[in-house]
C-alpha cells in the first residue's frame, strides 16, 4: 500500500465516481480503476460498491478513507517539517469559509504568499455545518466561520469579531410606517416579506434562534443560498433580509435598520481541529487577525 493508492481512493470517494476522480487527478479512468482494484486485492475486500449509476463506499471503504486521509496528512506534515528546517515551507493548506466571509482573508493570504510562495492554498466555500464536518474528517485544515458555542465543541477556536445583524430593505420601503429611522422589532419584521438564507447557513441559524427567543413566528417568502441574490431581491423591493452589518455594507444603495431586543448576532472566528497545527497551517494562522 502506498500514498498514491490512498490518494486515488480518497478522490473516488469525494468525487463520487471513477471518471470524476480521474479528471481531478489528471489521469485516465483506467488508471484509477486499476489502482483501486489492486488495493482491494491487497486488502482482501472491496472498498466500493459499483453500480451502473453510482459508486458508493462499502463499510470497509468507510473505515479506510478517514485513515487514509490521516496518513496523507502525516506525510505532508513530515515534508513540511523538513522544509521548515531547511528554511523553506511547502505544502498545501485547505481553508474553509462561508459565503460573505472569505474576503476578510485577503490580507492574511497575501502575507502568507509573500512569506512562503511555495505554499498552495485551497479555498472551500460551504455552509457552516459542512465546514464543521470537513474540519472533523480532515478535508479542511482551518476555517474562518461563525459558530455558536455548541458548534465549537471539539475544535480549537479564536474569536476574530462579533457583530449584530441588521435589517436590510429597499430605500422605497418604510418598515416603521413613520418614515423615521427608529429600531425595528422582530414582530414587525415578521409581518414583512422575508428573504431568508437556506438552512445550514450560519446567518439562518442565528436568525432562527433570535425569532425563537423573541417568541415570534415568521414565514419565509424567499429562500436563497447566495448573498448577492438576497440583495437583488431586496433591491427590487420583493422582500427584506436580516444579515450581518459587515455584509450589508457591501450594498450601500440599500437601507439598513437596527433591530430592537433579541437582535441576532454572530461570532466570526478562526477554527481548526485539536492538536498541534502543521507548519503550513501555523504559518497562515499567524497572519489571520
Amino acid at each position: 500500500m502506498d500514498l498514491r493508492q490512498m490518494e486515488v481512493v480518497i478522490a473516488v470517494a469525494e468525487e463520487g465516481g471513477f471518471t470524476a476522480a480521474a479528471q481531478r487527478l489528471h489521469v485516465v479512468q483506467s488508471a484509477v480503476s486499476s489502482t483501486v482494484r489492486a488495493l482491494e486485492r491487497e486488502l482482501g475486500t472491496r472498498l466500493f460498491d459499483r453500480t451502473t449509476h453510482r459508486v458508493a463506499l462499502t463499510p470497509a471503504g468507510e473505515a479506510f478513507v478517514p485513515a487514509a486521509r490521516a496518513a496523507l496528512r502525516a506525510a505532508e506534515e513530515a515534508r513540511s517539517a523538513v522544509d521548515a528546517v531547511q528554511g523553506q515551507l511547502r505544502g498545501t493548506v485547505t481553508v474553509g469559509t462561508m459565503q460573505g466571509l472569505w474576503a476578510g482573508l485577503h490580507h492574511a493570504l497575501a502575507a502568507l504568499r509573500a512569506e512562503h510562495p511555495a505554499v498552495v492554498v485551497r479555498l472551500r466555500q460551504a455552509a457552516v455545518a459542512d465546514i464543521r464536518q470537513a474540519l472533523r474528517d480532515g478535508t479542511v485544515d482551518l476555517a474562518v466561520v461563525a459558530l455558536d458555542r455548541q458548534q465549537q465543541r471539539g475544535l480549537v477556536t479564536r474569536l476574530l469579531s462579533r457583530e449584530e445583524m441588521v435589517l436590510v430593505t429597499s430605500p422605497r420601503r418604510d418598515v416603521t410606517g413613520t418614515g423615521g429611522d427608529r429600531k425595528v422589532a422582530l414582530d414587525e419584521v415578521a409581518g414583512l416579506p422575508l428573504v431568508d438564507f437556506a438552512p445550514g447557513w450560519a446567518i439562518r441559524h442565528a436568525v432562527d434562534r433570535a425569532f425563537r427567543a423573541a417568541l415570534v413566528e415568521r414565514d419565509t417568502t424567499f429562500e436563497v443560498n447566495d448573498i448577492v441574490a438576497a440583495a437583488e431581491l431586496v433591491r427590487h423591493d420583493l422582500g427584506v433580509c436580516i444579515m450581518p452589518e459587515s455584509i450589508a455594507a457591501r450594498f450601500p444603495d440599500l437601507t439598513v435598520r437596527r433591530l430592537e431586543r433579541h437582535a441576532p448576532h454572530w461570532n466570526v472566528m478562526v477554527v481548526r481541529p485539536r492538536g498541534e497545527a502543521p507548519p503550513v497551517v501555523a504559518a497562515l494562522l499567524r497572519h489571520i487577525t
